[in-house]
């Protein structure tokens, strides 16, 4: 009998966790607070706050902790150095449910990422030309890594050995030796490139380019441009599908989000208003929550359908760098 109940108890266990639904942490800017989101129910199920203007956000992949970069900053002083601390990176521990330390930083932090073994925290310091780089094992920021103008967003590679970075000020895509922490190679981006996404082998970097309206996609190998997608006005958001092929993006100033069949080009289109802004497909649900600029809401859309099918009513402020955790 016991062995019966064992065994039922494991199953049980395993069922469970095959179908447990990924919590999305959402970071609400001017409201001041971060937000836990159940992805199967897409109901907020926590708040945290006393976070100054979140922008970016991560998770430890095991989900224990939290990193907020703010988008707000103090003005230095008249002779203070550019490097003089003045904003604030957050650790918040969800479990406890607070925040439980800052790191001081120099200039408000854009996005962030981490590294898979979940040490590294990479931060874009747009105004100040460099990404920082918060060892959590150490608990202190290591060091600083200079990129070019304007430095916007991250990805880093599933091994962990490599980063890269759009400078929408050096209008290209650098990319970073995460052994060395030395810049190793200059990619092309299309102009301006903000938001990066990965496809699913990794082999391509799609590249948002709010100002001509386009996605550029860069072949890792080369560091080209080998295709490009024309979106519309002031692309902002954008994400792979649960696919690996398809691209979800977002056109502000067109009210609409789009889905990109990035193998044969082919789009289809969602009215969505007020200006969709950042959005996030939430792995194995099929979802992609994409924010409003305008509004504090999420609008929860199907993959597959393209049709909303909930919407998430948000305590105040605007949704930011989603970060997901299964």
């Amino acid at each position: 009998m016991n062995r019966v109940i064992l065994a039922f108890s494991l199953l049980l266990l395993a069922v469970q966790s095959v179908w447990a639904a990924p919590t999305v942490y959402i970071p609400l800017g001017s409201a001041n607070v971060v937000i836990a989101v159940d992805g199967a129910t897409d109901t907020i199920t926590a708040t945290y706050t006393d976070v100054a203007e979140p922008h970016g956000l991560v998770a430890t992949p095991d989900g224990e902790y939290l990193i907020a970069g703010s988008y707000r900053e103090t003005r230095l002083k008249k002779g203070e150095p550019s490097d003089t601390p003045n904003s604030n990176l957050f650790l918040i521990h969800p479990a406890h449910g607070h925040v439980m330390s800052t790191f001081p930083v120099a200039g408000s932090s854009h996005h962030q990422a981490i590294t898979p073994d979940g040490r590294f925290v990479l931060s874009t310091h747009g105004m100040r030309g460099y990404i920082s780089v918060l060892d959590l094992e150490n608990n202190v920021i290591a060091r600083t890594v200079a990129t070019g103008r304007v430095p916007n967003y991250t990805l880093i590679t599933k091994d962990g050995k490599r980063a890269f970075v759009s400078n929408s000020g050096s209008n290209n895509i650098v990319e970073i030796d995460l052994g060395t922490w030395k810049v190793v190679r200059t990619l092309e981006s299309g102009p301006a490139p903000e938001h990066l996404a990965f496809s699913g082998d990794q082999s391509l970097i799609f590249a948002s380019n709010p100002r001509a309206g386009k996605v550029s996609a860069v072949d890792v190998s080369s560091g080209k441009v080998v295709k490009t997608f024309k979106v519309g006005k002031a692309v902002h958001g954008l994400d792979i599908g649960d696919d690996g092929r398809t691209l979800f993006v977002s056109a502000r100033k067109e009210n609409k989000l789009v889905a990109i069949d990035t193998q044969t080009g082919d789009m289809r289109t969602l009215q969505l208003a007020p200006e969709p802004y950042h959005l996030n497909t939430i792995t194995g649900t099929g979802k992609v929550y994409v924010s409003s600029a305008k509004k504090p809401l999420i609008w929860v859309v199907d993959q597959k359908t393209l049709k909303v099918t909930n919407t998430i009513k948000l305590p105040g402020g605007e949704a930011h760098q989603m970060a997901v955790v299964q």
